[in-house]
């Protein structure tokens, strides 16, 4: 073995090592996952000295955040991507200009730089590492959040920011385009690569992927699912995009396909690993030394550019609709400096914009900001008092029977009494340990898992299952499950707890099995015992029940076939009108919300 190669795989044994010992520690500790890769990367490089020169290992990890960028594109169908696009162009936007103006003015007026070199510093400043951010919200499992969301949607804009930032570079370091082509060939070279990937995952990575999957052979699979991340990861970077856009848009692209749990689950490992290597990249390009000389600016500059990025996304978020405790979430998620930062600044050096230790001071500062950011979410904690979700041991022994219950939900509860009192077999699986110990006090024998992993509803015995019972409470929660089983158990027959009649229909669309709305038949029984009290007779009341039961469904078969509000004349109403020669009242806005979700959850 050759003296390189020996060197190559002595570091990383160090860093797998390191990434073993200190993840399990600083977990146990409540400080998280990031900060333990941090630490041990700040251990092996700046402190003792083991691995220098981190750039080639910085380069390679940063496809963990190409990697991971292409599985949240997996979540997020296109319709859905539309829907956030406020989000993305407003508030993002806004939080990018706002953020780099305000850091722009600090820098000029504290002297750290003229009015170009501000600019440059004030809007690398303002971005906020993608990395760091999705990884935390990952882990407590708030990605799907209203503030994840949000979160999400600037990240996904600062990435896109990327190309006119590096043209400002450009421009005021008087260099035209930098490599040759002007800001508008530029801009349109990457408007370009976006097309390209958009008709390509379009019309081209599905059936590729149908070609593949007939070989039977899972190892083409993996192969092609990664050369799919990094050929349009490569072809966004040649545009002069970021890596993780392409990634970003080639998943977006395959949300939609069949073939989407099957590729998460063959990058997922990759994912973790490489990104697990980024964090531990930038502890290793630490530069103690320019710390130490500059120590005491530092101590000013990061918790100034902290609360100023904070207090800026506070005040927006809250301007555009976020409640108080999702705009103190998002502040204390989105204030540390971006890994793009790295480039925008030593590209801004080569220029002459800034000098070279303006350069290393600012690179200090956002390396410093990322080490300090999982502490945000430790003060969001404190600051912030509600019920966290306690996570147990997944242990699946003895699972595997006939009817499979996700979600032990007080429609499940009553549903399994009737199951179990048949003598049938039911594994039921929830994600909640508080309501796991509490069903254990009554006998009940629920396993630990969330019911939208694949894996787990493998481990929880879906393949030995005739029927699968989804009774999750929330509806999104609910129609990810059912999209997952469809596509990789297409055979199963789903049970599905709906609702409102909204989301009957769109299960109906789905070609579930059996659907029911969780109050319909409380709602028949509570209306019956109404009339009875009434005077009117058991029998008629039981009657008039079936009667309304029947036009209940034969409404929906209406509404799945020709639209919502189809089937109304099957409704039972007594419209209300004006008095002769009373003028009728201008109906509001208001008024017509209240009347269409009175319809939505009518039976």
């Amino acid at each position: 073995m050759s003296t390189g190669a020996e060197a190559l795989f002595a570091e990383t044994l160090l860093l797998l090592g390191g990434a073993i010992v200190a993840a399990p520690v600083f977990r146990k500790l409540g400080l998280g996952t990031v900060l333990g890769y941090l630490a041990a990367g700040v251990v092996i490089g700046p402190i003792a000295h083991i691995i220098t020169g981190t750039g080639d290992i910085l380069a390679v990890a940063e496809l963990g955040v190409v990697f991971l960028l292409f599985i949240i594109g997996l979540e997020l169908k296109p319709t859905r991507l539309w829907h956030m696009r406020h989000d993305i162009f407003g508030l993002g936007t806004a939080q990018v200009v706002v953020t780099g103006l305000a850091l722009t003015g600090v820098c000029i007026l504290t002297g750290l730089t003229d009015w170009r070199g501000g600019l440059v510093a004030g809007f690398g400043l303002a971005l906020s590492s993608t990395a760091f951010a999705l990884q935390i919200l990952n882990d407590s499992n708030e990605m799907n959040s209203r503030h994840g969301q949000r979160s999400f949607s600037i990240l996904l804009l600062q990435d896109i920011a990327i190309v006119p930032l590096l043209a400002m570079v450009s421009i005021l370091g008087g260099s035209g385009g930098g490599d040759g082509h002007s800001p508008l060939i530029s801009a349109a070279l990457s408007i370009g690569a976006i097309i390209v990937t958009i008709l390509a995952g379009r019309f081209l990575l599905t059936p590729l992927f149908q070609v593949i999957a007939r070989t039977g052979a899972r190892e083409v699979m993996i192969a092609a699912a990664l050369f799919v991340v990094l050929g349009s990861a490569m072809l966004m970077h040649v545009a002069g995009l970021s890596m993780a856009m392409g990634a970003f848009l080639s998943g977006v692209m395959l949300a939609e396909s069949s073939y989407r749990h099957e590729l998460e689950a063959d990058i997922e490992p990759f994912r973790g690993l490489l990104l697990a290597l980024f964090f531990m990249a930038v502890g290793l390009s630490m530069q103690l030394d320019v710390i130490w000389n500059n120590l005491v600016i530092i101590l000013i500059a990061v918790p100034a550019l902290m609360a100023i990025k904070a207090g800026i996304l506070y005040g927006l978020c809250r301007a555009t609709g976020s409640s108080h405790e999702d705009a103190t979430r998002i502040a204390l998620l989105l204030p540390q400096g971006g890994e793009f930062g790295f480039v925008l600044f030593t590209t801004a050096a080569v220029s002459g914009l800034i000098s070279a230790s303006t350069s290393s001071l600012l690179i200090a500062i956002v390396t410093l900001s990322m080490a300090l950011m999982p502490f945000g979410s430790l003060i969001t904690r404190r600051l912030i008092t509600e019920e966290t979700r306690e996570e147990i041991d997944e242990d699946f022994e003895g699972a595997g029977s006939e009817v499979l219950i996700i979600g032990f939900s007080r429609f499940a509860q009553i549903a399994a009494q009737i199951l179990l009192a048949s003598g049938r077999d039911v594994t039921i699986i929830d994600n909640s340990a508080d309501r796991i110990r509490q069903a254990a006090s009554f006998g009940f024998r629920i396993y630990f898992g969330d019911g939208s992993r694949l894996d787990v509803l493998r481990a929880a015995g879906i393949e030995r299952a005739k029927i699968v019972a989804v009774c999750t409470q929330k509806r999104e929660i609910t129609d990810r499950i059912v999209d997952m089983i469809r596509a990789e158990y297409p055979e199963t027959r789903l049970f599905v707890r709906a609702y409102d009649r909204v989301h009957s229909i769109s299960l109906r669309k789905r070609d579930v099995e059996y659907e029911l709305r969780e109050t319909l038949e409380s709602g028949l029984l509570f209306g019956r015992r109404t009339i009875e009290a009434l005077g009117v007779g058991e029998d008629e009341a039981r009657a008039i029940g079936e009667d309304i039961r029947r036009r209940d469904e034969e409404r929906l078969k209406i509404q799945v076939s020709e639209g919502f509000h189809a089937g109304r004349h099957m409704l039972h109403n007594r419209p209300v009108r004006p008095e002769p020669l009373v003028k009728p009242k201008r109906t509001t806005a208001k008024s017509d919300a209240d009347a269409t979700n009175a319809d939505q959850d009518s039976a």
